[in-house]
């Protein structure tokens, strides 16, 4: 074989490994991420009562993976707050989430009424000229007064979300002078309008916590928060809540009941 074969073909050869090894770091590299997958769901779900996860090698045994699959896969968890390595014990829990319904139409405190207490921090409260984006939903004029309110919301202290609210000004006007410290806006709302809530059109989305949302939520500048857009509507159709609501992702998780209907 001519030199210039050789090199060729040893450069080819050289390629080939290389392509090999990085195909073999993605496949490892995927499985972490399907075994943190379940495992995320499983502690979130309360399947290790007592705090601490099975040993690597157990884990290894369980779910049909390598030792290096199962330490990637735990140090994703960590990354993402949930689990850290305690020395002696192993690997332990270290945050909890809160279920957060989305098959129901129902305020903070009633949603989590089995996990604790929940309190409102009124920041901000008062009329405001509606924007345009806002009066168009809330169906109002634009540039119309409605009533804003921003409050920080708690479950037993701990900092869940934060809420930005817009009401029309003829139903908003009840609200001041209420219990809004200890009192879902929903239910609020009911007694002032004398029917009940209808239903209500939602949007999920993941965003950057901005530098007030940080402080505010207590979370790293940059964390990722659930932003819930949500209108809600009396039982005769009229819409009377806007709410921008910004979620903590390390201390929540949102979960629902679909039916499959063509």
């Amino acid at each position: 074989m001519p030199p210039t074969d050789r090199i060729r073909d040893h450069v080819g050869q050289g390629a080939t490994t290389v392509a090999a090894h990085r195909a073999r770091r993605r496949l490892r590299a995927d499985r972490a991420r399907q075994l943190a997958d379940l495992l995320r769901h499983q502690l979130l779900s309360g399947a290790f009562p007592d705090g601490t996860l099975p040993h690597e090698s157990t884990l290894a045994a369980e779910y049909g993976a390598t030792r290096n699959t199962v330490r990637q896969a735990l140090d994703l968890l960590r990354a993402e707050g949930l689990v850290a390595r305690q020395p002696g014990v192993g690997t332990v829990v270290v945050a909890r989430k809160y279920p957060h319904g989305l098959d129901r139409l129902m305020g903070l405190a009633e949603t989590l009424r089995e996990h604790g207490q929940v309190t409102n921090e009124v920041r901000t409260m008062g009329p405001a000229p509606a924007p345009a984006p806002v009066a168009e939903r809330l169906k109002v004029p634009p540039g119309t007064d409605v009533l804003y309110i921003e409050r920080l919301r708690r479950l037993n202290g701990l900092p869940l979300s934060l809420d930005l609210t817009y009401i029309p000004l003829d139903i908003g006007t009840g609200l001041p002078g209420a219990d809004l410290e200890n009192t879902d806006v929903f239910r609020l709302l009911e007694a002032i309008a004398g029917q009940p809530l209808g239903h209500a059109e939602i949007t999920l989305e993941a965003v950057s916590a901005d530098t007030h949302s940080a402080a505010v939520l207590e979370a790293p500048r940059g964390a990722a928060v659930l932003m819930l857009e949500r209108l809600t509507h009396l039982a005769d159709g009229r819409p009377v809540d806007l709410e921008f609501i910004r979620f903590r992702g390390d201390h929540i998780t949102m979960s629902g009941l679909l039916h499959r209907s063509l």
